[in-house]
């Protein structure tokens, strides 16, 4: 394809891309996958780097509720992964400074750890994106535990779908450096680029879909929850674990079932979590098809390594149980250690730690907000699923790192 082709190619699609509806975000939780593709008006307007200091304030330690009682030797691991990945970032020079010096810490000694942050690290507050408030939404997310076989059988019947050969992903900056970071999807049909198709129609495509079916899994419902959540593990009928990841998803828009399911008045708003959704599924099947291809978005997956790791987050390291968090790039640098002041699910018990910005989310939007990683398994998708709190953040950051 001439480049020519490929411009033509990438605003047909971004066109396209204006007719869907605006992404929401789901009370059920974090969808992980990328946002909608950017619309032309989008896409004329040139998106400014992050200017840091327009959400951060200066603060004292003594601002963060529970600096002193943390245990923040549970944090120093997922830290110095955080450093892997952080030197060849931008701003890449105070991480290569600061990852340096904490190869010195005794790792064995919560205080030696505290203070190589308070000699190392500056804390700001963080505040919305309007600097109104200073607090906002903490919801949570997990990697879930599917039942399922890597052949189509009488009890597994829902395929778990790798990228298909006929998806096209447009990178736009290649194009225009100023849409860095922007992509758009889309697939051929004769002579014409079109929007890829959507849930319901991915669903039609059946065994026509040019896609590799990675396994089946018996239950529908689990299987949205799993491309909501972006990775989880497959147990096979020899005991063993299949592990999928995100890899990509069809450019169309997410939609909240549980939003909807509220506004239908089948589901009161305090009953719009994953396990409410879960209860409300079960006891209507003949109108679950409908209401999961409400949702447009539909997320493919590529097969993973075995590993008693958590999965991998955007950052491209893997999450730490109740030490990694999802953010919003644009607001937060990626990697950068954040202290969170929030509650536990459904309760007013203190929830006060040091956090690791390791990975993103596409409902993940605005400064003071943020997906907390509970970890793997049922428990951990019972604590996320009802995660839906209030909470402060203060991000943690070299000194001298540049805020504009």
């Amino acid at each position: 394809m001439s480049k020519l082709q490929t411009a033509i190619l990438a605003a047909t699609l971004a066109l396209a891309a204006c007719a869907v509806p605006p992404r929401t975000v789901s009370p059920e939780g974090a969808a992980k996958a990328p946002d909608c593709p950017p619309c032309a008006e989008a896409a004329a307007e040139k998106p400014a780097a992050p200017a840091f200091s327009r959400v951060f304030t200066l603060a004292a330690w003594s601002d963060l509720p529970g600096w002193q009682e943390d245990d923040l030797s549970a944090a120093w691991q997922p830290f110095l992964k955080s450093c892997q990945a952080l030197r060849s970032r931008a701003g890449g020079a105070p991480w290569q400074q600061a990852c340096a010096h904490a190869a010195e810490v005794d790792a064995r000694s919560a205080e030696a750890i505290r203070r190589y942050f308070e000699n190392v690290m500056q804390p700001y507050t963080v505040s919305t994106d309007d600097r109104s408030a200073v607090e906002g939404m903490i919801t949570g997310y997990y990697e879930p535990l599917l039942q399922g076989s890597r052949q189509r059988d009488k009890r597994n019947l829902y395929p778990v779908h790798g990228v298909p050969d006929n998806l096209l992903t447009v990178e736009l900056g290649d194009l225009f450096p100023e849409l860095k970071g922007k992509r758009v999807r889309g697939r051929i049909e004769g002579n014409k680029v079109v929007p890829y198709w959507s849930r319901g129609e991915i669903a039609a495509q059946g065994k026509r879909l040019p896609a590799r079916t990675l396994a089946w899994v018996d239950d529908a419902v689990e299987l949205f929850f799993l491309q909501i959540q972006g990775s989880g593990r497959i147990r096979l009928p020899d005991g063993s674990l299949l592990r999928v990841n995100y890899a990509d998803q069809n450019g169309h828009p997410y939609r909240s079932i549980g939003r909807l399911l509220v506004d239908r008045g089948d589901l009161k708003l305090e009953e719009a979590s994953m396990q409410g959704i879960q209860a409300w599924a079960r006891a209507n099947p003949a109108r679950l098809d409908e209401l999961l291809n409400a949702n447009p978005s539909y997320v493919f997956f590529r097969e993973m390594p075995a590993s008693d790791d958590g999965p991998l987050g955007a950052l491209g390291v893997p999450l730490t149980a109740e030490r990694s968090i999802a953010i919003d790039p644009r607001s937060i640098p990626l990697g950068a250690p954040v202290f969170l002041a929030t509650t536990r699910p459904n309760s007013a018990q203190p929830l006060n730690r040091l956090m690791l910005a390791q990975d993103t989310g596409g409902a993940i939007r605005g400064a003071v907000r943020a997906d907390f990683f509970w970890g793997f398994g049922k428990e951990a998708g019972n604590l996320a699923g009802r995660m839906k709190q209030r909470g402060r953040m203060w991000v943690l950051l070299p000194r001298g790192y540049p805020l504009d």
